[in-house]
């Protein structure tokens, strides 16, 4: 016993010390959360050490960027919770100690549809403000947090709908431009669906405006739709990917991918497919002089493959600066192929003549579009910044044409007739705006653009004549068009919560060169114009504003207006351009007033606008052929009523229409003929979007344009509806949807000219289109489709 008691001493004080040494030391938990759908990890996510006795909390910590956290407890009995908002609670009870270390490893959290419903109903609600000249749309809690896209956003916005293909229009127009942070960028492009990578928790608010001030181009569109992103919102990667087939042929495969780090915003999109367009023509030319006709009935078949890739990226240097830089390349190949069939007939029972007019067409277009553009935002306040921003885009198009005319019945020879262009487009816009609060209420805004756009068409009809190709020079030229527009503009800006003024006053000049290179006819032009514009605003109370804006526009003409080449696909009906033609100039003044009921929002515009060098296509005819050329015509004033409005009636049912009417009168003169007239027109559409259970979506929409007076006839009215049906799969990380545009094959546009001496009529029309599309998305919101468009 004595030899043994020392020891046993040492044993026991030792297990003392190593007992009273552990009841101090501390042990470190660690581990990673991700979401269970996506994998993609949780910041901000909630770790708590709870105390199993009591239940309460003892220590704590969140997660990071990465998902990953890192906690310590001196606690011996213990368990673990980890919850983030709207996601289920995970409460981890079994755990091993492993050298004061334990390891969670990866915790997957799945949202809590109850819990999620629960926070809806307490949160933000998201509200539209009246501003000076737009609308504000902020977006709250109640959007940001169901996972929804950038376009499902949108279409909560009044007077903004989008459609289940993904076109956007506001107050029934699709002329619309989409900015991303008060900039263009390729995100909200046209012509694909890198928009629907954004989702509802990135956006702040979206500003609608609906008549631009002088701040923006001269020249318009239908309105700016203004998405603000949140500067901190870090959301890792978001993407989706989209496979589409249709009837005629709509196959496509589209992928978007956004990336989001601290100080990155990278993004890409790929697509590839094939499209068919199929077309039904007809066309009557009635000679009273010669008592002769020409009648026609044509089929087209439309076929494009292509391709494109886009990179780009947003670099956050730091919080107050960002640049841009982003570049898409495309190519298409078209095969064209169109078969007339033509009769000649006398005295209108005489049939004298009968022939087939085929047309081959190939066709290459490579596309480029670059953009470099940098912003900086002020300490000083939060709406001051500095905008540069530079585009280039370029484009081609190689193109050969074959006509062939085979005579079944008649006199007439059979012919061959072959035209190329060789087609070259280069266009650049250097921008730079500046933004300056001051005095709380007031705001100066100020800026410049330059436009450079150049464009050279080499154009050559050749005719098949005894065995050889020969050049027709009455109908062969290079055209060549340079256009360089220069702008500066300020606007100054007061406004309270009650009332609103805003002055503004833009300056463009414009240099413009038409030539015909072969034949040496150079066309030089150069003006200067003054733009001003006045908005105000009366905010009633917080439901009901009033606005009254005033702005002069110009309308350019465009390079088909200005192209003089002939088109003669159909060479008894044939269309050119004039590179005479000067601008048209408008005076736009607008009284708009703005609802906003429980479950509505209303919209009523009075509007008149009184243009001068109208221009108008006059129809020339002789020896059975009508020549279609534009020309500047006299005065158009025109005044307007329109009304639009989005009422949920429910919240499986929301019911979209816009409807307008006008009253025009023209005058003007011609050479020696007087052109004068008074007329109306109404546009009216209206869009039912149901959701139905199981996570069905269907939408159906309706279109009608009345009949009008033209110059020289008169435009036929058209009806078209279209419908769409979307599934969504797993909270909308799949998609499944279909599409059928013109459902009854209705739409026809019809143009009819009747002078004593002749008439002409000419319709087109495509018929229906049937698209099935399926999408998954990457990451957070919901998977978009891509549309394919070109």
């Amino acid at each position: 016993m004595k030899f043994h008691f020392p020891y046993i001493f040492i044993f026991f004080l030792s297990l003392l010390i190593t007992h009273g040494y552990a009841q101090n030391a501390s042990t470190k938990i660690t581990g990673k959360v991700i979401e269970a759908t996506s994998n993609q990890p949780i910041e901000y996510a909630t770790i708590a050490v709870m105390q199993n006795a009591t239940k309460t909390p003892i220590t704590g910590s969140i997660s990071d960027s990465k998902g990953l956290f890192s906690v310590e407890t001196n606690a011996t009995d213990f368990y673990i919770e980890v919850n983030f908002m709207g996601y289920a609670t995970q409460i981890i009870k079994a755990f091993k100690i492993n050298k004061n270390k334990i390891d969670l490893g990866v915790i997957s959290l799945a949202e809590d549809l109850n819990t999620l419903g629960e926070v809806l109903v307490r949160a933000e609600k998201s509200q539209t403000e009246f501003k000076l000249d737009k609308r504000v749309f902020i977006v709250g809690s109640d959007i940001s947090s169901t996972g929804a896209s950038s376009l499902e956003v949108l279409n909560s916005v009044p007077s903004v709908n989008v459609s289940i293909e993904g076109v956007i229009s506001l107050r029934g127009s699709q002329g619309v431009q989409v900015l991303i942070n008060g900039k263009p960028s390729v995100l909200a492009a046209a012509d694909g669906n890198a928009l629907g990578t954004i989702t509802a928790d990135m956006i702040e608010r979206i500003e609608v405006i609906t008549n631009p001030s002088a701040k923006y181009n001269a020249s318009g569109t239908a309105g700016i739709i203004n998405i603000v992103i949140k500067s901190s919102e870090k959301r890792g990667l978001n993407g989706s990917m989209s496979l589409n087939a249709g009837v005629p042929n709509s196959n496509s495969f589209g992928l978007s991918l956004n990336k989001r780090t601290d100080r990155f915003n990278l993004f890409t999109q790929l697509g590839f497919g094939k499209r068919t367009f199929k077309t039904k023509s007809k066309s009557l030319n009635k000679d009273f002089v010669n008592d002769s006709t020409i009648i026609s009935n044509g089929k087209s078949t439309f076929d494009e493959k292509f391709g494109s890739l886009l990179l780009g990226t947003d670099f956050h240097i730091n919080d107050r600066n960002v640049l841009t830089l982003s570049g898409t390349y495309a190519f298409e190949i078209e095969d064209q192929l169109a078969k007339s069939f033509f009769d000649k007939v006398y005295n209108e029972t005489t049939l004298t003549d009968s022939w087939l007019r085929q047309d081959n067409t190939e066709a290459t277009n490579p596309k480029i579009r670059y953009e470099l553009q940098y912003k900086k935002d002020f300490k000083r306040h939060e709406d001051q910044d500095l905008l540069f921003s530079a585009l280039g885009n370029s484009f081609a198009k190689d193109q050969k044409s074959v006509y062939t005319n085979t005579t079944s019945f008649g006199d007439e020879p059979n012919s061959l007739q072959e035209t190329r262009t060789d087609y070259k487009l280069e266009d650049f816009t250097f921008k730079l705006d500046y933004t300056h609060p001051f005095l709380e209420k007031y705001t100066l805004e100020t800026g410049s653009q330059y436009d450079i756009n150049s464009v050279s068409n080499d154009f050559e009809v050749r005719d098949f004549t005894d065995n050889q190709w020969i050049s027709n020079p009455d109908l062969t030229n290079v055209f060549n068009f340079n256009q360089k527009v220069f702008a500066l503009y300020t606007t100054l800006a007061y406004e309270d919560d009650i009332w609103g003024l805003k002055l503004g006053l833009r300056l463009e000049n414009t240099d413009l060169t038409t030539e015909l290179q072969t034949t040496k006819v150079l066309n030089e032009k150069s003006y200067g114009n003054f733009f001003p514009s006045v908005h105000t605003s009366y905010n009633i109370n917080e439901n009901f504003s009033l606005q009254l804006g005033y702005s002069k526009r110009i309308n350019r003409p465009g390079l088909r207006q200005l192209n003089p080449f002939n088109n003669i696909r159909n060479n008894y009906s044939i269309s050119r351009g004039n590179p005479d033609l000067q601008p048209e100039y408008t005076d736009s003044y607008e009284l708009t007033s703005i609802h906003k009921l429980e479950k509505a929002s209303l919209n009523f515009s009075l509007y008149n606008r009184y243009t001068t060098d109208v221009i108008e296509n006059i129809i020339s005819f002789e020896n059975s052929v009508s020549t279609s050329q534009p020309e500047n015509i006299g005065t158009s004033n025109t005044m307007g009523f329109e009304f639009n409005s989005k009422y949920n009636f429910y919240k499986w049912f929301t019911l979209t229409s816009d409807f307008n009417i006008n009253y025009f009168n023209r005058k003007g003169a011609f050479e020696t003929q007087t052109f004068g007239f008074k007329g109306n027109r109404w546009t009216t559409s209206m869009t039912s979007k149901f959701k139905l259970p199981k996570e069905f979506d269907l939408e159906i929409s309706g279109n009608y344009n009345s009949k009008f007076v033209s110059l020289q006839g008169e435009i036929s009215d058209n009806f078209f509806a279209d419908m769409g049906v979307r599934k969504k799969i797993l909270k909308g990380k799949f998609i499944l949807n279909l599409s059928i545009r013109d459902v009854f094959a209705t739409r026809v546009d019809e143009r009819i000219v009747s002078q004593p001496s002749y008439y002409t009529s000419n319709s087109y029309k495509r018929g229906r289109f049937v698209v099935f599309g399926i999408s998954y998305a990457f990451g957070k919101g919901e998977a978009m489709e891509f549309s394919g468009q070109r």
